[in-house]
């Protein structure tokens, strides 16, 4: 009987399948088509890498695409740095006064609409008269992206047993020594987990890079969507195929890092 229970049904195993297909069948059939030979995306003609090889030597798409690796790591890294020590603010800092203020402001991105956001930060760069470019993006996707990375590091910090710290500070560390000694360790794996979800975010934001970027500083979003308004063409199959296999190559990488980590008995926290 217990068998029986734990056995899935039928209607359980189809509705699996239908979510993994709802999820996952357009990302297949978009990679298929990367290598399809005809210029149409919609009628198949063979298999072919012509697209791929029409892609390197598209210029302004590789253009967009450098621009948006680089403004994603320097987002992240910034994002990283500053939602750590946020996360380490309230989860270690008690009472304070402003904290309720502070921790609101600090989550407010994660409900605001982006358009709003958007638009609050060219009117702020209009104000100051900053050139929008590489670095307003930078700023846009780093104020994005915080409050993710907040989230995580918090909630692994909420999670760990202090009498940690505490016994470090006992048997002679600085408050300092204690964190960089036991803390940090502990809180590193959700610290890459914060990054790359803040990285995902930038690479992917469309409606916040398009109010902050300026010309000559297109995103690859903006690159694609441009792209997709005059019509949906392999070029861009080839380009997200790319973007997807980047991803699940830096996932899979991850992964693998925190299982070695945990065979080494480092009590990491799987990302």
């Amino acid at each position: 009987m217990a068998r029986s229970l734990h056995k899935p049904s039928a209607v359980n195993i189809a509705a699996l399948a239908l979510g993994l297909a709802f999820l996952y069948l357009p990302i297949v059939i978009l990679v298929i088509y990367s290598f399809n030979a005809s210029r149409l995306v919609t009628v198949w003609g063979g298999w072919s890498l012509q697209w791929y090889r029409e892609l390197f030597n598209d210029g302004a798409m590789l253009s967009a695409a450098w621009m948006s690796l680089r403004v994603g790591v320097v987002a992240a890294s910034a994002a990283t740095v500053l939602g750590t020590l946020a996360a380490i603010g309230l989860a270690r800092g008690g009472f304070f006064r402003g904290r309720t203020l502070f921790s609101g402001m600090l989550y407010a991105p994660l409900v605001m609409p982006e358009v709003i956001t958007g638009l609050s930060l060219l009117l702020l760069f209009v104000a100051i008269d900053a050139g929008r470019g590489f670095w307003t993006v930078t700023l846009a996707h780093t104020t994005l992206t915080m409050c993710f990375v907040t989230v995580v590091v918090q909630a692994r910090l909420n999670g760990l047993d202090r009498s940690l710290e505490e016994a470090a500070m006992d048997l002679g560390c600085s408050p300092a020594r204690a964190f960089a000694s036991v803390t940090l360790p502990l809180i590193w794996p959700s610290i890459a987990a914060g990054w790359m979800l803040a990285f995902t975010l930038s690479l992917d934001d469309l409606v916040i890079a398009s109010f902050t970027t300026g010309p000559g500083s297109s995103t690859l979003p903006i690159r694609i969507y441009s792209e997709v308004r005059l019509g949906v063409k392999p070029e861009i199959n080839a380009v997200c195929t790319l973007i997807v296999a980047f991803v699940a190559t830096v996932i899979v990488v991850a992964s693998l890092a925190s299982k070695l980590s945990n065979d080494r008995g480092e009590n990491a926290a799987p990302l």
